[in-house]
């Protein structure tokens, strides 16, 4: 039982070094920190967009076209990731329901026949609260990335 805990924290301890080497990164470009914060929380939105499969061909298109980061805007779009796509998405279909004032989809949805052959028909009722909130949630978290990677690199770039 001990190992598992060593395990998990050292996978922790692991995930903040990345974390902290991407912002570092990110602090020492040679750019305005306006720019790299903006950079990265454009990437933040499309990785969030429930535009699944375009994500990473859709940041460096987009970065290049209004002349962006492409390494940080790619950085911003790996937000949503293997590990995290899973709570991403339920959370914007969740917040979906709400702003679109959808009542007991899920009720409805026979789960125990769920397949691949029918999950576009079961799930049908959940696609514009997919939609709409995925849109939603990544436009808060792209304005919330944006002042804090903002706020990281000015701090270092004044220390």
């Amino acid at each position: 039982m001990r190992m598992a805990t060593g395990r998990k924290y050292c996978r922790e301890v692991i995930l903040i070094f990345k974390i902290r080497e991407k912002i570092r990164f990110m602090a020492s470009l040679n750019e305005r920190p306006h720019h790299v914060a903006a950079s990265f929380a454009i990437g933040v939105f499309i990785g969030m967009s429930p535009l699944i499969g375009l994500h990473t061909i859709l940041g460096l298109v987009i970065a290049y076209l209004i002349n962006l980061n492409r390494v940080v805007t790619i950085i911003g779009v790996y937000v949503t990731n293997p590990w995290t796509v899973v709570p991403i998405y339920t959370f914007g279909t969740w917040a979906g329901t709400k702003l679109l004032k959808v009542e007991g989809v899920t009720e409805r949805i026979d789960w125990t026949a769920l397949s691949l052959n029918n999950v576009t028909h079961e799930l049908r009722e959940l696609f514009m609260p997919f939609i709409v909130g995925t849109f939603f949630i990544g436009a808060i978290s792209a304005v919330i990335s944006y002042f804090v990677i903002y706020a990281l690199i000015k701090k270092r770039s004044d220390a």
